[in-house]
């Protein structure tokens, strides 16, 4: 198991490398002068050499690059040009807000999937099977931009029981979770459900069956196990482009995330943020797929050995 771990964080630092390599080359070759975006309009030709000069883009690109990340790893991601301000702060203060989101969103799509996609997958042809199917292949079907407005229409202005915008109370939560967990859960009680009826069908399955363990046992005891790691792997998955930013969420109920804070970066062309995001997205993705490995391979020691 250790020796999995250390290999996966290994592939984990080599993806990281690149991504920053990436991060770092797309950066630079989008079109305008970084440095004309840290003057005020009209700056003189000396002061755009003195500023480019002072940001290091006078350098070659790959001495930029060993630059740019021996600041990051020293805590410097540079300097915003939107905020005239450390890019490093500012994504700090940002980032709970979308990890809080996040994490209660999944959380709340897991309460939702993974019961529901067991017993239906249990209780093939069932009414409860066709109720999941029904819950899931609706919420596909709503793309989240159409789901939040409609959340906001009904909750906050005709019914005014929620509040459309912001983050203050944990009534905030309630429309931006849903948007975010619903689409989730649809989808992972599709995984489920089939992994639970594959499962049930194995040899081993139907052994337990005939020794005279009770059903339910059976399924939540030995099918539900080998069933469950899809749906991690699919929640994990979700979790990586929550934490990456839920952009439309945050912009369309004003979330002070890191999605919120991509969006206006791209839209004002701050390089230094934009680059940083991705760089800090790309660790997020790293690291949860390295717990979401780990846990797999700790239900399912197979994992392990292929």
């Amino acid at each position: 198991m250790i020796r999995y771990i250390l290999k996966r964080l290994g592939q984990t630092l080599i993806v990281l490398v690149f991504v920053s390599i990436f991060a770092f080359s797309l950066i630079r070759l989008a079109p305008g002068n970084p440095a004309l975006l840290m003057l005020p309009d009209g700056a003189p030709e000396e002061a755009v050499k003195a500023m480019e000069v002072k940001m290091g883009l006078d350098k070659p690109l790959y001495i930029q690059y060993f630059r740019y990340m021996g600041n990051v790893l020293h805590g410097d991601f540079g300097i915003s040009s939107s905020y005239r301000t450390a890019v490093g702060p500012l994504i700090w203060a940002r980032l709970p807000y979308t990890i809080k989101l996040s994490l209660v969103s999944v959380a709340v799509g897991c309460m939702l999937c993974i019961p529901l996609g067991i017993i239906a997958g249990s209780h093939r042809g069932s009414a409860i099977d066709f109720a999941a199917m029904f819950f899931a292949v609706l919420g596909q079907a709503m793309a989240p931009v159409w789901l939040a407005v409609l959340l906001i229409y009904v909750f906050a202005v005709e019914l005014g029981w929620l509040p459309a915008i912001g983050c203050g109370t944990l009534a905030h939560y309630v429309l931006p979770v849903f948007t975010l967990a619903y689409p989730m859960a649809a989808e992972t009680t599709r995984i489920g459900r089939s992994g639970m009826i594959d499962t049930l069908s194995e040899d081993y399955i139907t052994a337990t069956y005939a020794k005279g363990i009770r059903p339910v046992v059976v399924n939540w005891k030995y099918a539900f196990k080998n069933a469950i790691c899809p749906v991690i792997m699919l929640v994990g998955i979700r979790l990586c482009m929550f934490l990456a930013g839920a952009v439309i969420v945050e912009t369309i109920f004003a979330w002070p995330g890191i999605g919120q804070l991509l969006t206006q970066a791209v839209g004002n062309r701050d390089y230094a943020m934009v680059q940083s995001l991705l760089l800090v997205c790309a660790a997020l993705f790293a690291v949860v797929n390295l717990v979401v490995d780990i846990i797999t391979s700790l239900i399912d020691p197979r994992i392990v050995l292929e």
